[in-house]
């Protein structure tokens, strides 16, 4: 029973999740002072002061404890800023980097964009697949040959009453 635990915790995968964890957590503290000292002083000189609307909005339903809409809106506020702050400083830098890495060793710029090109051409065809066995696709196909029919029915009765006419004119005139 210990043997299979051991072995669980020795497998690659629960390792490689704590190390993600503790480097996790030091990126956190990263981010954080980043957020802090850097993100935070920017975004008071640009609105005249630190965002904090921990008193905005605050509701009292009945005699219960207040409903503080303000820390919401704080929190939302710090979460979208450090996530803009991950974003430019991490993950921008980082793709730029992969990019150049990757133009540098010849590599193809993105496999994605071409399973993405197959995908498309597969749903194209199954489209095309579909409209082709669709019962109502069918059905105006059928009608449309029909209409198509009598129209050319039509249009021979016509020329063939032309002629019996022009007959017709000759007998009555002496033609």
């Amino acid at each position: 029973m210990l043997k299979g635990f051991k072995d669980f915790l020795m497998q690659g995968n629960v390792i490689d999740l704590a190390t993600a964890v503790v480097i996790g957590t030091a990126f956190g503290a990263v981010v954080n002072a980043l957020v802090e000292s850097v993100l935070m002083p920017l975004v008071a000189s640009v609105v005249g002061g630190e965002p904090d609307f921990d008193e905005f909005a605050v509701v009292r339903v009945m005699d219960g404890p207040p409903i503080q809409f303000g820390v919401l809106l704080t929190t939302v506020v710090n979460f979208v800023l450090i996530a803009a702050a991950i974003y430019f400083v991490v993950i921008m830098p980082m793709n730029k980097m992969i990019e150049a890495r990757n133009k540098a060793l010849g590599e193809p710029e993105d496999e994605e964009e071409e399973n993405i090109t197959l995908l498309k051409e597969i749903r194209d065809q199954l489209k095309a697949q579909t409209e082709v066995t669709n019962p109502a696709y069918i059905a105006s196909l059928v009608e449309a040959e029909r209409m198509a029919e009598e129209e050319a029915a039509k249009a021979e009765e016509e020329k063939n009453n032309k002629g019996l006419l022009g007959k017709a004119k000759g007998i009555v005139w002496g033609e």
